[in-house]
């Protein structure tokens, strides 16, 4: 009877570990695709884009992990599978903060806490022509993360981010 809770609590163990790394699953398996953009800012970095707003300096500095993914969604059998993937990735794991369902569109912030800070925020936004994603990791004031989603302002550093990184290869050479 022990050995089967055990391994019942092993595999339980298992999958929730499975689901903290799908960020990385979904980043991997489609930053190769065809018409994606995506973006994984290294710590270093961080400063290039705090820039963009004082709210975002102050995210920025607690950030450690900041990716953005756009992608296009052309199909609503390729919207329905983006969709469901992203619903595996906030499924249990993650608390929905915001969500607007209209048909397949989608636009969901959702948040992963430990005591009284936020410490992972995933923005997915899906238009049935193209999906984004944007993913923080650190250690953020709910507060702030609640007014920042109300004011759009995550949508807008996601358009920040392409147009940073725009300029700066433009200008590097690349």
């Amino acid at each position: 009877m022990f050995k089967k809770f055990l391994f019942i609590g092993s595999l339980v163990l298992l999958s929730a570990c499975s689901t903290y790394n799908s960020i990385d699953t979904f980043y991997n398996a489609h930053k190769e695709d065809d018409q994606v953009t995506a973006i994984r800012v290294p710590r270093f970095m961080l400063s290039m884009i705090s820039n963009l707003s004082p709210e975002m300096k102050a995210l920025v500095s607690s950030t450690k992990d900041l990716r953005y993914m756009q992608f296009p969604s052309p199909t609503p059998d390729r919207t329905q599978f983006l969709n469901q993937q992203m619903n595996g990735i906030t499924g249990n794991s993650f608390i929905e903060v915001y969500r607007k369902n209209d048909n397949l569109k989608r636009n969901i912030v959702s948040i992963r806490e430990k005591r009284d800070a936020v410490k992972e925020i995933l923005i997915y936004n899906n238009n049935n022509v193209s999906g984004s994603f944007l993913y923080f990791n650190g250690n953020f004031d709910p507060v702030k993360v609640r007014q920042m989603a109300q004011n759009e302002e995550f949508q807008k550093l996601g358009e920040g981010l392409i147009n940073q990184y725009q300029s700066s290869n433009s200008t590097s050479g690349y």
